[in-house]
């Protein structure tokens, strides 16, 4: 969904931003989404001048002059081109809503693909990236109006258009967010590369910080995650500089995740600020023991022991209202309800120049629940916020650049954005059962990479392809709170890395990897080491 993202969220956000000249606001970009984002504008450069394959396979199919034939690969098309909200990005179209009903039935009966034709395929994959569409290109770009009246039964040439579309938003998105950045309406912010749980693998017992009793991996440490830790922090710093043209000033840790070393690692490499969750914060006050608890604890940013960097605190009450809760409200409504909540946290901080509220959304993917992807909401939002006599927008540095007053904490208790702790990933026997699996993978790396086996190439390719491995949304998706065919998919996708990274190494991948357990309550087990269960 890299692109779809793109040309949906980044894109509309953009726009309002350009629209009201006194916005303001931090937007994050992840190393790995930066690169996802480059390759796509190449991916559809590459098929428009010199007709190259595209390589995704919705794209692909969206083009084509004729889609296969194979039963099960246009089954697969129908599936995907489905996969949005329901009730904001697919009813709201009619044609949409038509083609989505047949795709239902299909799901439900797909030994009956063999009577679809081309056309409605063709239709319907029009239909998904229409409705992925920035509101702010389905409101100002021609083209995309005039594919919207037409409503079905789309040629080849007017599929291409689209894609052509597609590719001028995507190829936009960093120029665009570099310039908001230039002129100071925007700061922009990166996470370290492949988006790791840094504390974690900095030290594995951290997670008892704020969970004492949690059970770890079994085979212990990670090793070498300082390296690794900050291999991903100077990485996602390089790639930043190589898009944007200069340094990044502030990170969101991959989750929010942070710790005292955590903290150290990042301000050596030239961070002016941190942000994390609100939770963190309040486990360290508690430890502490400050009696210091007012509200407006957690409007301030903070200096953490000797620390340089300075720590920013989510408000979880506010950003969850705009993450969750005001999707289904009258927009005028909620931005209402949003400036009485800011202003009553202005009146009780007394100082209001010292008052910091950081409403944060940390990949909810919060606007395709809104009406419009939100443009009411965030129209309203920027103009009445920008237009208020007691609330000034503003970016993390530039308030950094003019406070007076910052608190000060002892440390930190290790945490997250997520309830303040870690156990979104590790602590549950899947999750620590997929750690065991890296620290295994990792220990071989380790000893291929020490001797010389390898050759350069080869020595870069296997550093990128355990950082793959190392990512933190394996671990998120592992255990039994989640559905379990997003789980197998994760768990086998994950298999899939790590026996890549096993190959690159030139390695025989462990004989674990290739299978897949079935616990009793439904959720994949990741090996059959540690529990039994039935192989499928």
């Amino acid at each position: 969904w890299t692109y779809l993202h793109a040309i949906k969220d980044y894109v509309d956000m953009a726009a309002h931003l350009e629209e009201v000249p006194e916005a303001r606001a931090v937007v994050n970009f992840t190393p790995t989404l930066l690169e996802q984002i480059d390759d796509y504008a190449r991916q559809i450069r590459a098929f428009e001048v010199d007709g190259e394959p595209l390589r995704d396979p919705l794209l692909s199919a969206l083009v084509c002059e004729s889609h296969p034939e194979d039963p099960q690969v246009r089954m697969e098309l129908v599936r995907h081109s489905v996969r949005a909200n329901e009730e904001r990005m697919i009813r709201r179209f009619p044609s949409f809503r038509g083609l989505e009903r047949v795709a239902k039935w299909l799901i439900r009966h797909p030994e009956s693909i063999i009577y679809v034709n081309d056309q409605y395929l063709s239709d319907l994959l029009v239909w998904y990236h229409l409705a992925w569409m920035g509101e702010s290109v389905r409101r100002g770009d021609s083209r995309i109006r005039r594919l919207m009246e037409k409503e079905s039964g789309y040629s080849v040439h007017e599929r291409r258009l689209l894609l052509r579309v597609v590719g001028e938003l995507i190829s936009a998105v960093v120029g665009r967010y570099r310039i908001l950045a230039e002129s100071g309406r925007v700061e922009l912010s990166v996470t370290p590369y492949a988006h790791p749980i840094v504390p974690l693998l900095l030290d594995l017992s951290s997670a008892r910080e704020a969970m004492p009793d949690a059970p770890l991996p079994e085979r212990g440490q990670y090793p070498g995650g300082e390296v690794r830790a900050r291999w991903h922090i100077d990485r996602g710093i390089e790639c930043f500089r190589r898009h944007f043209g200069f340094d990044p000033q502030g990170c969101w840790p991959s989750e929010g995740g942070v710790s005292d070393a955590t903290l150290k690692l990042l301000g050596e490499a030239g961070f002016r600020w941190v942000a994390t969750g609100e939770n963190v914060l309040r486990h360290s006050l508690e430890r502490a023991g400050g009696t210091d608890r007012e509200e407006n604890c957690l409007h301030t940013p903070y200096r953490i022991g000797d620390g340089v960097v300075k720590c920013i605190f989510r408000d979880d009450g506010l950003s969850d209202l705009v993450g969750f809760t005001y999707s289904t409200w009258h927009a005028d409504h909620a931005v209402a309800d949003m400036i009485k909540h800011l202003e009553n946290i202005g009146s009780a901080c007394g100082r209001e120049d010292n008052a910091l509220v950081s409403i944060i959304l940390d990949g909810e993917n919060a606007w395709e629940h809104y009406p419009e992807n939100g443009y009411f909401f965030l129209s309203a939002l920027y103009r009445e916020l920008s237009e208020h006599p007691r609330i000034r927008l503003t970016t993390f540095s530039e308030f950094l650049g003019r406070a007076t007053r910052t608190r000060q904490l002892p440390g930190l208790v290790s945490g997250s954005w997520v309830y303040g702790t870690f156990s979104t990933w590790i602590g549950d026997p899947e999750k620590n059962r997929g750690w065991d699996m890296l620290i295994e993978a990792k220990r071989v790396y380790d000893r291929v990479v020490s001797g010389d086996r390898l050759n350069a190439e080869q020595r870069e390719e296997a550093e990128y392809q355990l950082a793959v491995c190392e990512g933190s949304d394996w671990f998120w998706w592992f255990g039994d709170y989640n559905d379990s065919e997003s789980v197998s998919n994760f768990e086998r996708l994950y298999r899939h890395h790590l026996s890549a990274l096993y190959r690159i190494l030139g390695e025989s991948p462990p004989e674990y990897l290739s299978r897949v357990f079935t616990q009793g309550h439904g959720s994949p087990a990741l090996g059959g080491t540690m529990r039994p269960g039935r192989e499928s």
